[in-house]
């Protein structure tokens, strides 16, 4: 295991290597970024078995450094990055503040309108720009799981955008399961008010030694959205109809698969930088399997469900189809032209289930980059 003092001077040697080579060769440029993150989760969920009542409150701090080449020739340019995931939860331990490390190349290479970005290695989770439901990844997720190990591809053109990533997320060993995720997103504008989209991934929960057994988990979310802010010029008035799909198999312990799904409808107004997103979805529980056991007694739980566990609709055992609205008020100030670089949202979020109200989370979120900033 790499200790803080050899990280350190590992990271020292590839500054000094990266500043000599960017002496020696002009197209060779030295690259640096740093990326803050405070986030404040206050969760009263006592009226709710899906989620207890807790607070999350933590910072972190993603320093990076290393080389950018560029090609006009072929209009590429290449990026090879190295730095640390430090982050630390409020009052909790202070011997675990290295999260992990990040080393990563990018490729970013334009093909007439249509611009490729490629990344490859351990990199922010943040590079994704895809749109997913909350019923993919939790708000607790992206904060704590803040990397991505694998590959992301992304196509961006002038009225659409595309991206699919792989996440190797669990080695095979003793007690760690192998498990990898294929995840993808994309949207196009059919019309000025009119976009058509979608989500998915396809997860692999596979066995370790000692837990057996292998599970798919495989969720597709296409959507239609109508945008009117232009219209009614104000800075948001969203509207999106989907459809969210699972398909899910426990190999070991079902005698097939099942198909779990539902509609959901997003409605966002926003305007003077204040907002209102409402999620409402009605259909069966999205994950059949979150109790479920292996041969080891072990839950499967969060480690095969990403998502809010809200979108199990009953915290019963009820079977059929059920409601779950999420309401968020947020307010997200934009200050001197600074929403680039500098994120600050403080957002209130109500749970309810069916006729039942299930608690509420107050977030506080700050985040800052730095590239951003020195790109104006």
């Amino acid at each position: 295991m790499l200790t803080y003092r050899r990280l350190f001077i590992s990271i020292l040697l590839i500054t000094a290597f990266t500043v000599v080579s960017v002496a020696r060769d002009k197209s060779v440029k030295f690259a640096y970024d740093v990326d803050f993150e405070m986030n404040f989760d206050n969760r009263e969920l006592y009226k709710s078995a899906f989620s207890r009542s807790m607070t999350i409150f933590g910072a972190r701090v993603t320093p990076s450094v290393g080389l950018a080449i560029a090609q006009p020739e072929t209009d590429a340019d290449h990026k090879v990055m190295i730095g640390v995931d430090v982050m630390k939860d409020f009052g909790g331990r202070t011997d675990r503040l290295l999260n992990e490390v990040t080393l990563y190349y990018r490729l970013q290479k334009d093909f007439g309108e249509t611009e490729m970005t490629m990344y490859a290695g351990i990199f922010p989770r943040k590079k994704t720009d895809g749109e997913y439901s909350p019923a993919f990844f939790s708000d607790s997720l992206t904060f704590y799981d803040n990397n991505l190990e694998g590959l992301l591809l992304q196509f961006n053109r002038p009225k659409a955008h595309f991206e699919v990533a792989c996440d190797w997320m669990g080695q095979y060993g003793n007690d760690s399961r192998e498990r990898f995720m294929i995840f993808s997103s994309g949207e196009g504008r059919l019309a000025s008010m009119l976009s058509l989209g979608y989500s998915a991934y396809m997860y692999h929960y596979a066995n370790s030694d000692r837990h057996k057994g292998v599970v798919d988990n495989i969720l597709i979310n296409p959507y239609l959205r109508f945008d009117f802010g232009h219209m009614m010029n104000m800075q948001k008035f969203s509207m999106r109809f989907g459809w969210l799909q699972g398909l899910q198999n426990d190999r070991e312990h079902a005698s097939g698969y099942v198909f779990p799904g539902g509609g959901e409808f997003d409605l966002e107004v926003r305007n003077w930088n204040v907002g209102i997103l409402n999620r409402m979805y009605y259909g069966t529980d999205l994950m059949p399997y979150y109790n479920s056991k292996d041969n080891t007694g072990t839950k499967y739980g969060p480690s095969l469900y990403m998502g809010d566990p809200f979108y199990r609709v009953y915290d019963n055992g009820t079977a059929g189809p059920g409601l779950y609205d999420r309401l968020e008020v947020f307010y997200e100030p934009d200050i001197k032209g600074s929403s680039k670089y500098l994120k600050i949202r403080l957002a209130a979020i109500f749970h309810f289930n069916g006729q039942k109200y299930c608690g509420t989370q107050q977030m506080v979120q700050l985040k800052f980059n730095l590239q951003e900033l020195l790109v104006r």
